[in-house]
């Protein structure tokens, strides 16, 4: 590559766009494209620096899931195992649900959905104390997380994906769900 080729890489972006919850960042990808594809960045530490996010990421982790109409969540950890993540869809597409459970935070119970698809590589900066889940709505849907903190299974929390304290708009009822997931209760603060 030529150096017209790498001052081209140089100069792409990420574009943050904060969302109605305080702290949950919806990260775009500039794309370079030609005949081959497309390039783009979807990390950089002096990029998320600059914004004012956490750089520290100790794990990352894939779901993967086989049907559409797959639902997972709404899941978090428990203080003070909170976790802040990075996510997004690598494979298929998916409705995904972010819950906010801080009860200090201005937008506390209220949520936000978004479509991440392998075609629009959109990212969210997820930051503690916001409860996440999804529903596919491709086949073969393949969601990919960068988190901050080690994983505590003894911190593991989670909400009904229908309570009715929060009324979240689904765009459809799901297929499949875990029984854990079907069966937490009635939210109360």
């Amino acid at each position: 590559m030529g150096l017209i080729g790498i001052r081209i890489f140089e100069g792409i972006r990420m574009k943050f766009t904060k969302t109605g919850l305080s702290g949950l960042i919806v990260i775009d990808v500039e794309r370079v494209e030609d005949e081959r594809g497309f390039f783009g960045r979807c990390w950089c530490v002096e990029e998320f620096k600059r914004e004012g996010l956490s750089t520290q990421m100790s794990q990352c982790s894939i779901s993967f899931n086989l049907q559409s109409g797959t639902l997972r969540g709404l899941h978090y950890q428990d203080q003070p195992h909170s976790e802040t993540k990075l996510l997004r869809c690598t494979r298929g597409a998916i409705f995904d649900v972010l819950l906010d459970l801080r009860p200090q935070s201005p937008t506390f119970k209220n949520w936000e959905s978004f479509e991440l698809s392998e075609d629009n590589c959109r990212m969210l900066y997820v930051p503690a104390g916001l409860a996440h889940g999804f529903i596919t709505v491709k086949p073969n849907s393949e969601v990919f997380y960068q988190i901050d903190k080690p994983y505590v299974p003894e911190a593991a929390r989670g909400v009904r994906w229908n309570d009715p304290e929060f009324s979240i708009a689904w765009p459809f009822e799901p297929k499949s769900i875990s029984t854990r997931d079907s069966s937490y209760p009635d939210f109360t603060t």
